[in-house]
């Protein structure tokens, strides 16, 4: 696994999260030497679900509106359609996924995540997947649809679901390390 040392990463989740898809990229990046912190809408725990079922109750540490993208160097949006619902429609939640792709950060989505960077207003014109159920969404905001477990597209590492997570966490771990090497060069 490459490299990504002093990384760090900023993962976005509320109620509703699907648990896989936030702690099996988050131990991979913290493995790999990245450090991950857990934002929320407010500081505390966070109900992790898997599919239908309640799961682990997770620590927020921090609000989204009281950090800076600049504390960040990579993005993590986890999927589970309750959790991108809630999360597409905070303004605090848009504007830091905004900032992140204006910066050319890299940002690793999956599931039903795909519907922040549409509510944000950046997806016209990238190419991505995620849960078969939001294919329309993604078509209908401009954007190119492939039904891959994986799809990178410059920044933006995409996945469909929890069964994909063995083909996108090395895909996010690339591409955050590429940004990583280009930022050390630079």
């Amino acid at each position: 696994m490459r490299d990504i040392k002093n990384l760090r990463v900023a993962a976005i989740a509320t109620d509703g999260v699907e648990e896989p898809e936030l702690l099996e990229p988050a131990k991979a990046l913290e493995t790999a030497g990245a450090s991950v912190e857990l934002l929320s809408l407010k500081p505390g725990p966070v109900q992790c679900f898997q599919h239908h079922d309640k799961g682990l109750m997770v620590q927020a540490t921090k609000a989204i509106e009281d950090v800076s993208p600049d504390d960040y160097d990579a993005l993590l949006l986890p999927g589970g359609a309750l959790n991108a619902d809630a999360l597409r429609i905070e303004t605090a939640v848009k504007r830091f996924v905004s900032s992140f792709d204006k910066e050319k950060k890299p940002i690793a989505v999956i599931c039903h995540a795909p519907w922040i960077l549409i509510s944000a207003g950046i997806a016209k014109d990238r190419t991505m997947t995620g849960y078969k159920t939001i294919e329309d969404d993604v078509r209908n905001a401009g954007a190119h649809w492939v039904d891959r477990e994986v799809c990178t597209d410059f920044n933006w590492v995409t996945s469909r679901q929890p069964g994909d997570l063995p083909a996108f966490i090395p895909a996010m771990i690339e591409t955050f390390a590429d940004f990583a090497k280009k930022t050390q060069h630079a």
